[in-house]
C-alpha cells in the first residue's frame, strides 16, 4: 500500500432538517430561522418555511445527520488494494451519533486523518457541532478547536484540487466526470435528500447513495494522486 493513502479516513454525511414540520420548532428557533431565511431568500417568493424544507439540514443548528459512512484502503490478501466501507445510518441522530464516536475513539489521533470533499467547511464541523449539541464529547481525532491550520491533519479533496485558488466551488460530482470515476449519483443527489428522507422515508436508499459519495470521493483521491482507481471487485462493505 502506498504510504499516500495509508492510515486515511474517508467521510461523508447526509443531513436534513432538525423536523419536517416547520411549525413544530419552538418560537426561538422559528424566530432565529426567520432571520436567516432573509438572507436566504433570492425572490421574495418563498415562504420561511418552504426555505426550511429545502436548505435547514445545511446548517447544524437547523438540521441534523442521518447517515455516515466511512471508507479505509487495505491490502487484500492477494496484495491489491482494496477499499472497505461501513455506514452508520439511524433515524436516532444521537444514536448515529455515539456509534460514529466509538468507531472514531478507537484511532489514533497522531497519525488517523479524515478526508472528506468540502469536509473542512461542511463534513467536519457539522459532526463536531451536533455532537456537543447532542451532549457527546468530542473523539480526540475530531477535537480540533484552536489549533493550527498546520497542525490539523485531516484533508479535503475540494482543497486540493483548488492548488491555493480560493475563488470558486468545485462539486465531486464534476470531478468525478473530469477524471471518468463512475457516478454516485444513479436516482438521487444531495438537493434529494431531504424529501427522500421526510417524504418517501427511504433511509436505506440515502445510505446507498451516500456509501457511492464515499467510493467516489476515495477514487477521486487516488486520481489527485496520480495513483490508479482500484476495481470495482475490490470495493467492500462491511
Amino acid at each position: 500500500m502506498s504510504p499516500e493513502v495509508k492510515d486515511i479516513i474517508f467521510l461523508d454525511i447526509e443531513t436534513v432538517g432538525v423536523t419536517n414540520d416547520y411549525t413544530s420548532l419552538n418560537e426561538r428557533l422559528k424566530s432565529l430561522w426567520a432571520r436567516k431565511a432573509s438572507y436566504l431568500r433570492r425572490d421574495g417568493v418563498e415562504t420561511d418555511e418552504e426555505l426550511f424544507n429545502t436548505k435547514a439540514g445545511i446548517y447544524a443548528e437547523f438540521g441534523k445527520v442521518v447517515c455516515i459512512v466511512v471508507g479505509k484502503f487495505v491490502d487484500n490478501e492477494s496484495g491489491e488494494l482494496t477499499l472497505r466501507t461501513k455506514a452508520y445510518s439511524s433515524h436516532d441522530e444521537k444514536e448515529l451519533l455515539t456509534d460514529f464516536k466509538t468507531m472514531a475513539e478507537r484511532l489514533d489521533p497522531l497519525s488517523a486523518k479524515f478526508c472528506a470533499h468540502n469536509g473542512k467547511e461542511f463534513d467536519y464541523p457539522y459532526l463536531c457541532r451536533r455532537m456537543l449539541i447532542n451532549g457527546l464529547r468530542l473523539p480526540a481525532v475530531l477535537n480540533i478547536a484552536g489549533r493550527k491550520s498546520w497542525e490539523i491533519q485531516h484533508l479535503d479533496t475540494l482543497e486540493m484540487w483548488k492548488f491555493g485558488d480560493y475563488k470558486h466551488y468545485t462539486s465531486l460530482e464534476l470531478l468525478a466526470t473530469v477524471f471518468d470515476i463512475p457516478t454516485s449519483k444513479n436516482n438521487i443527489d444531495g438537493s434529494m435528500v431531504n424529501s427522500v428522507y421526510y417524504q418517501e422515508n427511504d433511509l436505506e436508499r440515502i445510505t446507498t447513495y451516500c456509501v457511492g459519495d464515499v467510493v467516489v470521493l476515495s477514487q477521486l483521491f487516488l486520481r489527485l494522486k496520480g495513483l490508479p482507481l482500484i476495481d470495482q471487485k475490490n470495493i467492500i462493505p462491511v
